[in-house]
């Protein structure tokens, strides 16, 4: 998944270029910068004047094809740093002018991207972990996510919120631990909460959770302890950290792979890659001072590149979640159960406008299409029923897929006893930086500390902090949770009848919403193109997505495929999959009116598509007899 990179200024021949690995994108910082500029010397006005690229009302992102012809250098001299992630070029545009985990997929939030949703329960652990063991590290790392938590939320305020989740105790112990560790926890959280946590008796937590069993299993219900955490929209937050970086002066290029590195004649030292672009088929070399490797689950394929007897750091993990109707969970309240009786952490939470549930950790193999095993599906569905009063049926699950957590060893460790949760960033050979590791919730200091890796590694001289820790992305600023009244107000949805007349809808409530959640200021371009070409239909009945959006991501998001759509620019298939495949023939024929695709592209097209689809597991095409939950 892309990465932001450090904004920094570095100066004109060193630009950002993003690389990812197996399949991945290139991203290239564009050496334009003007003389004010590089004058600002950082602060405020080197921070405003990226600001006002992005925000410029008039500003589009340039076209793929621009994009890739500042990848293709006419002199090699003209170098840049590269990096394999979408958060390093943002951090990295910033760095020298103008991709949670810190890199879910090489093709912008592919299958690879897991929901980062249990920073408090697992700050508690750290807290848990300090007091007892007098650890300040472990302290450290609860400063360091709340931070950074906060900022994700800051700048990103129309796809990240702050959300309830409850804990149910079935012991007047469980209640008191729970209580006092969220206590402390809002304790040292200090500015950086979102909201107080608070005992709620079983009576009450029933009102807020309609759901939740209050027996079962020889045991009662004494209450609930509810804390505020951290949501995302992770498929938009990774699109807008690539436009971002493409608004603010970086080269980005997705469906591209790195098949080779280029080393320095007569050395050792990393010069650059041999890029092949998968949309044309053509291969380039494109030179850089550093690369950074950010592919996730991939980033040890492009180590073995450089060398391929290198020792893997990547110890790859599955995690599976299910999307199940939103009944299942109220709007506006999670259910985190923090130890199950194996001993693993489930929830299930309300995720644009559906309920998902998980997760699993188990080991896996590296693939760029992991499926869920049905006895993982099973398991998910064995742990909440044990706290829902309501029947748990497979025949209810809209979707399931598996993605892959790159935990990360550190290569430069004494001793190799424990796999990091947190990143790791190491250089392996003189000019190829690896971060690799981490999760979504801490996306952006991971994309600084790699950019911190390049300009040592590059002996560069940037003229500005990083800036990104105030930079809002795309659509972000001036955003306000009101801002979809605007849209229900001031436009309607025109839309093509099955008659082939032209008639008007409704810019409903849920549609008004979903784009300006989706798009934040941004929005109002998506709901013009509704209103004046004609294509304000819905794709998918009961889903709130609108034909538009695929044009718009087209022109604007760099969606170049069905599946970039479905699952990348929207979160269709990972909401229901069938409806995604209903929708799936008139998102190709809008795609292929943007992109001039022929009969037989568009043909290619729903092919690929509907293999993808395949890879999730919804109760249509699963292969399940054990009648546990029908």
């Amino acid at each position: 998944m892309a990465t932001l990179l450090g904004a920094r200024r570095v100066g004109v021949t060193a630009a950002a270029l993003a690389v990812a690995a197996g399949g991945s994108y290139v991203a290239l910082r564009q050496p334009h910068v003007s003389s004010s500029d590089l004058s600002a010397g950082g602060g405020t006005t080197a921070l405003e004047s990226l600001r006002r690229r992005i925000t410029d009302p008039t500003a589009v992102v340039p076209s793929r094809a621009v994009q890739e012809s500042y990848l293709v250098p006419l002199l090699p001299l003209i170098r840049s740093t590269f990096s394999s992630s979408a958060a390093a070029p943002p951090d990295a545009a910033s760095l020298s002018t103008p991709s949670p985990e810190a890199c879910a997929s090489a093709l912008w939030s592919e299958t690879t991207s897991l929901l980062e949703r249990r920073l408090a329960l697992r700050s508690v652990r750290y807290l848990e972990k300090a007091v007892f063991n007098l650890d300040y590290g472990q302290l450290k790392l609860v400063f360091h996510a709340l931070e950074e938590r906060k900022q994700v939320i800051d700048n990103a305020p129309h796809l990240c919120h702050a959300l309830p989740c409850m804990t149910p105790c079935f012991s007047w112990f469980e209640a008191l631990y729970y209580w006092v560790g969220l206590k402390m926890y809002d304790l040292v959280a200090g500015r950086r909460l979102l909201h107080l946590s608070r005992y709620y008796s079983a009576q009450e937590s029933v009102e807020l959770f309609p759901t939740l069993a209050t027996k079962g299993q020889d045991r009662s219900l004494k209450g609930t302890v509810v804390y505020y955490d951290g949501q995302m929209n992770d498929s938009r937050v990774n699109v807008g950290l690539a436009c971002t970086a493409a608004l603010a002066g970086a080269a980005v290029l997705n469906h591209a792979e790195v098949v080779s590195l280029l080393k320095e004649d007569g050395g050792d030292r990393i010069i650059g890659a041999r890029i092949r672009d998968h949309l044309s088929g053509t291969e380039f070399d494109a030179y850089a001072k550093v690369v950074v490797n950010a592919g996730g689950p991939f980033c040890d394929s492009v180590r073995k590149l450089a060398d391929k007897d290198l020792n893997p750091i990547i110890c790859p993990s599955s995690g599976v979640h299910i999307v199940l109707p939103d009944y299942y969970s109220p709007d506006g309240m999670g259910l985190i159960v923090p130890k199950t009786k194996d001993g693993r952490v489930v929830f299930m939470l309300p995720w644009l406008g559906r309920t998902v549930a998980g997760t699993t950790d188990s080991s896996t193999s590296i693939t760029m299409l992991p499926e869920p095993h049905e006895d993982e599906i099973e398991f998910i569905l064995d742990a909440i029923c044990d706290y829902l009063n309501v029947k748990v049926r497979r025949t209810d699950v809209l979707s399931a897929w598996s993605g892959i957590r790159p935990l990360a060893t550190d290569p430069n460790a004494k001793n190799t006893e424990s796999i990091s949760r947190d990143h790791v960033v190491c250089e392996d050979f003189p000019g190829l930086v690896t971060i690799t590791g981490g999760k979504w919730t801490t996306y952006r200091s991971m994309a600084e500390d790699a950019v911190n890796a390049a300009i040592k590694s590059g002996k560069l001289n940037p003229t500005n902090r990083s800036l990104t820790s105030n930079l809002r992305l795309v659509g972000g600023d001036g955003w306000d949770p009101a801002f979809f009244t605007v849209l229900a107000q001031e436009y309607v949805r025109m839309k093509v009848a099955h008659s082939g007349k032209i008639v008007p809808g409704v810019m409903d409530t849920a549609a008004a919403k979903h784009l300006s959640h989706s798009y934040g200021t941004m929005a109002e371009r998506v709901a013009a193109i509704a209103q004046n070409e004609n294509l304000g239909k819905r794709l998918a009945h009961g889903y709130p997505y609108l034909e538009a959006e695929v044009a718009y991501c087209a022109r604007s998001e760099y969606c170049e495929s069905a599946v970039d759509f479905i699952a990348r620019r929207s979160r269709l298939a990972f909401l229901d999959t069938d409806a995604a495949g209903r929708a799936l023939p008139r998102v190709i024929q809008i795609l292929a009116a943007e992109h001039h695709w022929d009969k037989r592209r568009q043909k290619q097209e729903f092919e690929a598509a509907t293999k993808f689809l395949e890879s999730f597991k919804s109760s249509k095409n699963a292969q399940f007899h054990d009648g546990k939950h029908t």
